[in-house]
Formats: C-alpha cells, sequence, structure tokens
C-alpha cells in the first residue's frame, strides 16, 4: 500500500519534489509511520521502483503468454505490445524517468540497474532470443519512452516521423 502510493507520488513529483509527508497522504497513514517503514527516503523511492518493475514483469509475462508462436520475434513482439499498453498509464514510465534522472544516488541508481537487470534477463530466458535481439527489444522500448514522454508522436515534422515510424501505441 506504501509503495503504491509512493509510486503514483514518485511518478507525478519526481525524486526531489516528492516528500514523505506527499506518500504518507496519498498512502493515509502519518509521515512517522512511513519513516518507520522506510527510514529514508531513498528507500521509499527504491521500494516504488521495485514496484513498478514487478509490474512491468508481470506485464511482460502475460505478453509472452499471448504470443502467437513460440519464436523469439514472436515473444518478444508479445512483450513490447503489453509493455505499450502498460504505460498507457504514463505512471511506470514516468517513475523510471524520474529513477533516470537521480541515478546517481548511489540507492537509487543501484535499483534502477537491478530493474533493468531483472527485464533484460527476463526477455532473453522467456523468448529464447540472442542477446542482439534482446538489446533491440530493450532500446526499442527506450526509444518509445522517448517517443511518449517527448510526445514525438504529435508531431508531423519529418525527424519526428523517422522517430516514431512503425512504432503503435494503444489508444
Amino acid at each position: 500500500m506504501v509503495a503504491a502510493a509512493a509510486l503514483s507520488e514518485f511518478a507525478r513529483g519526481g525524486y526531489h519534489g516528492t516528500t514523505v509527508a506527499h506518500v504518507a497522504r496519498a498512502a493515509k497513514i502519518s509521515p512517522a509511520y512511513v519513516f518507520k517503514l522506510y527510514p529514508r527516503k531513498e528507500a521509499l523511492f527504491v521500494a516504488a521502483l521495485e514496484a513498478c518493475f514487478d509490474r512491468i514483469l508481470d506485464a511482460l509475462s502475460e505478453g509472452a503468454d499471448a504470443a502467437p508462436s513460440p519464436s523469439p520475434a514472436a515473444v518478444l513482439e508479445a512483450m513490447g505490445d503489453a509493455y505499450a499498453a502498460l504505460i498507457r498509464d504514463r505512471t511506470l514510465l514516468m517513475l523510471q524517468v524520474h529513477a533516470q534522472s537521480v541515478a546517481e544516488i548511489e540507492e537509487i541508481g543501484s535499483a534502477l540497474r537491478a530493474g533493468l537487470a531483472r527485464v533484460t534477463e527476463f526477455a532473453r530466458d522467456r523468448s529464447g532470443g540472442s542477446d542482439d535481439d534482446v538489446q533491440r527489444f530493450m532500446a526499442y522500448g527506450q526509444l518509445c519512452h522517448l517517443i511518449v514522454t517527448a510526445r514525438i508522436d504529435e508531431s508531423p515534422a519529418r525527424w519526428a516521423q523517422i522517430l516514431s515510424q512503425g512504432i503503435r501505441h494503444p489508444d
């Protein structure tokens, strides 16, 4: 419950713009109780980030289960489709962006790398794809992040069309 509230609040305001009091209010508990559970703001952010990656892995697993064939390409594409549907609600996406922006805070950077490791290893193991296939999958996901956060797909400019060509996000 507290990690879910932290995920939502940190996604909205970022690490620096969100206080423990904001999270406590969203969780309907006292700031003192939040500090009892998470003695430092960094630990609270890490809990939110871990919850974020748990939800991502659940979506990727569901996507892989729905793949039309067991081929690596089909599984990775189905996982990508599931992720695109998941980030339709920008909460998880924005938390990842905020985590990247404060990755120099060791505890947060370490949690971000651990989450990315979990996703990468899951994609490799579940799809059976090559390292190159998985690298393209991850790179494509990062490009999707950029397109969504910067609203590139809304621009008619040629450069924007180049970046967003062939990338689709569910409405």
